[in-house]
Parts: structure tokens; sequence; C-alpha cells
């Protein structure tokens, strides 16, 4: 069953009738029902009524219901509105947009705009490279989104998309101070997408490319790339790649094994799966066997699909066919990128000594958490509720903040390794253990020391 979350916590106004055990009665109500209470404010108060504000984690809507259901039930209670609270934080959007000059009075207005503006137009027309330095492009990028993967929503179309698009510039804000803007295209034609980013590039220092189906940002992403002189970085495929790499590094560590040395099993031959496996072989893995619905990947399968070729010639050396769980026997490592419940905690159990398990589905992973870590040595999921939360906010914030910095024009596998080894860096030998492989989302150091190597690596002109 699932926990009940923050994420779905709601807040009742109650009038109730002033006696001695009002509170515990409420506390205990929600217990019951199976809610989690996380605050209880008396907001007004008279001799014979008073007015509580009591604010509980439920498990979805539905629970909620039953929630306000049974405080509904309660002598001397009336429950006067219920506010969901993710609703309410998202009211009006999360982003605005605000001036940093101040306009008070016809100086500032003539230097702000015309007349002044026009000598910084003729600069910039003159000297194109100088819009970095004189206009929002310097600290701004696009989110981007055709709507098409959301989450773990699916095909929810570009305006659905929306509240994710907008949290993920919040993310960058908050992180690394980088100004993002959510774009949220109508159409899922790969040319059109691709033509609609190169229009609107000149605003831009980089694109983020968000939650667009495989495997046609494959394609988006290789084009934009050929045909624009800023960094592309498609969070789903190279975020994903560094943070599984960064915790696989330091999950190693605390089993004392050898990437090199290492079997590999990856569950997820999509978008993130590739660009994981990538940066993988990039990093020195020598052993990995790719693995989708229809099983374990390699050259001899009937029908492989035209775009796994690439993934067949470069992975599986010991021609292991089957399925997932018969590709886990004497795993060392198995990293699933793909759907809920493709393998079972007996399935972990066949895998090598000290085996290293991250299920990365969200919000079901592909093995219970705790079922894996009856016979894991190291468990990681994509879950804040579980140790070693391997998650994308990790990476990307100071990725984009060392390539703004560096005033890339590209990015490159040199430096999603580098943002990988200096994620891992952050977690100290002496902190590393089976439940604390990588840091926190908001650890300080995460988004300085990955921006830094990130830096680095781009003004180094070597590719891995």
């Amino acid at each position: 069953m699932v926990s009940p979350s923050v994420s779905s916590s709601i807040t009742a106004r109650l009038e109730v009738q002033a006696r001695p055990t009002a509170v515990s009665e409420l506390t205990t109500a929600i217990e019951k029902a199976g809610g989690i209470v996380t605050a209880l404010d008396v907001t007004a108060s008279g001799h014979e009524q008073m007015t509580v504000d009591v604010t509980c984690a439920t498990r979805g809507e539905q629970h909620a219901a039953d929630i306000v259901e049974a405080l509904k039930g309660l002598h001397g209670v009336v429950v006067e509105r219920v506010s969901d609270r993710t609703f309410l934080m998202h009211i009006g959007g999360k982003l605005s947009i605000e001036s940093k000059v101040p306009l008070r009075n016809r100086d500032d207005l003539s230097m702000a705009y015309t007349p002044g503006v026009a000598r910084v137009c003729e600069a910039i027309a003159a000297h194109p490279e100088d819009a970095r330095r004189l206009t929002i492009k310097r600290n701004t990028i696009a989110v981007v989104t055709d709507g098409t993967a959301v989450l773990g929503l699916g095909n929810i179309g570009p305006l659905a998309s929306l509240p994710v698009m907008e949290g993920k510039a919040v993310l960058f804000k908050r992180f690394a101070g980088i100004d993002a803007f959510p774009i949220a295209l109508d159409t899922t034609d790969v040319d059109q997408i691709v033509e609609t980013i190169c229009a609107i590039a000149p605003v831009f220092a980089g694109i983020n490319l968000e939650d667009i189906s495989a495997p046609r940002c494959f394609e988006i992403e290789r084009r934009l790339r050929e045909r624009l002189d800023i960094p592309v970085f498609h969070d789903d495929q190279h975020g994903t790649a560094i943070v599984v790499v960064a915790a696989l590094t330091n999950a190693l560590k605390v089993v004392g094994k050898d990437l090199a040395t290492v079997r590999i099993v990856l569950s997820g031959a999509g978008a993130a799966g590739t660009a994981v496996l990538k940066l993988l072989l990039a990093a020195g893995a020598k052993d990995v066997v790719v693995a989708d619905i229809e099983g374990v990947v390699r050259a001899d399968r009937p029908g492989l699909d035209e775009s796994l070729f690439w993934t067949a010639s470069m992975t599986n050396p010991r021609g292991i066919s089957g399925s997932i769980p018969d590709a886990l026997r004497d795993a060392d490592v198995f990293i699933g990128v793909s759907a809920p419940d493709v393998i079972t905690g007996q399935d972990v159990s066949t895998m090598a000594k000290d085996a290293i398990v991250f299920a990365l589905a969200n919000p079901r992973p592909e093995v219970d958490p705790d079922d894996a870590a009856q016979y894991a040595a190291v468990v990681g999921t994509g879950r804040s509720d579980f140790a070693n939360q391997i998650n994308n906010v990790l990476a990307f914030p100071g990725v984009f903040r060392g390539l703004l910095d560096a005033q890339s024009h590209r990015i490159t596998s040199a430096m999603l390794l580098a943002a990988a080894y200096a994620l891992a860096s952050v977690v100290t030998d002496d902190e590393l253990n089976p439940t604390y492989i990588v840091p926190s989302v908001f650890n300080p150091e995460v988004t300085t020391v990955v921006a830094a190597a990130v830096t680095k690596a781009a003004q180094t002109p070597i590719e891995v």
C-alpha cells in the first residue's frame, strides 16, 4: 500500500465544539482513517466553539475524501472547507517575471527603453556574441516539451504538461540561480519541433528537452545539436545517466567491486536506458546486458527493432538470452529505468553476493525496495521515501550552471562523465555507507561541485 504523502495533503477548516477532548478526537479520527496529521492550528476560539485548521498527508484523492467523511462523522464537528495543498501551490502558476532594473523616472525609461536601448541593439548587431553579456540570454534556458512522455503519466499533451515544466524551471532557479522558461509545443511532428526550437533559440543560452517520447527524442536532440550553437540537454536521457553513474560509482565502493569487472543488467532500452548505457560504457563498464519488454536485447533476437541495433552490438558479451530474471542470475548490478514490478525479491536473491539494485521507475519501482533489500547490499530508487534517492535534480541544475558559466556552445560525454564523478565526490569516504551513496538534493555543495566540473570539462576540447 502507498504511504500517505505530503504531495496529496489536505487542510480542512473545521468548526469544533470547545471541549477538552476535541483536538485528540480529530487526530485520532484521522489516524484511524490512515492519514498522518502534520499540523493543527486553532485559528479562532470562543466559549462554545473554536475554528481549527488541520493538515494531514493522505494516499490520494479517494483517501482524502474518506478522511473528510470520518471528520464529518464526529460529534460537534462541522467541516467548512477542504483545500488540496498541492493545488493551492499551483494557483496562478509557480513562476513570475520581474524586472531587474528600476523605472523611477524619465532617465531610467530612456536607458531601459527608447532611445537608449537602440545603442545596445546596434552593438549586438555588430557583435552578436555580446548578446550573452547584454541580454537575458546570459542566464536563461528553455525547458521544452511536447507533452508526450510526462513523468509516469505518458502522453497527456502540452497543456497538461505545463505544471511539470514550471516545476522544472523552479528547480533551476532554486538550485542553480538559472532563469528557465517553460515551452510546451502543440505538435508532435519532429520537423516542426526542431524548426520551432531553432526559431526561438536566439533568446536562450541552452535548451533542456523534457518528457518527449522515444524514439523521436533521439532525432530531435541530434538535429538540434547539429544546428544550434548552444548546448542541448535531454534530461530524461542525460540527467538520468549522470545520477545513475554517480550512484553506481559510490555503490561499488561500498561493496568493493570494480566497474570494469561487474556484470550489469539494465532494464529499459528507451531514452533513459540508452543514455545510461552510453555513459556506463564511457565510464568503463564492459559487461552490460540490456533488456526490454521483449526480453534480453541481442543481435539475433527475432523482430529486433532497428532502434536497438546499436544497443545489441555494444552489449551482452556473454550471449545471454531470455528474460530479465534469466539475465539477473549471478549479476552484480541491476539498473531499472523501465516499468513497475519487472522483477521480484526472489529474482534479486539469484544475483551475486553484495548485489546492487537501482529500481528507478516512478512512482512504483521495478521491484519493491524492501524486498530487494533482503538480498542486495545496496538499494536505490527514484522515490523520496526510501534511502538513496537517485533523482535527476542532483544533476541538471549543476550541469547547466557549468555550461552557462563556460558559455559553452555544446555538451559532450566528457562533460556528462565529469558531472557524474563530481556528484559522486560530494559524498565523502567517511560518509559513504549502503544507505547513503548520493547526497541530498538540498546539499549546498551539489550544484557548485558539479558546475565546476562541467565548466572545466567544457573548456577542455577532448571528447570521451
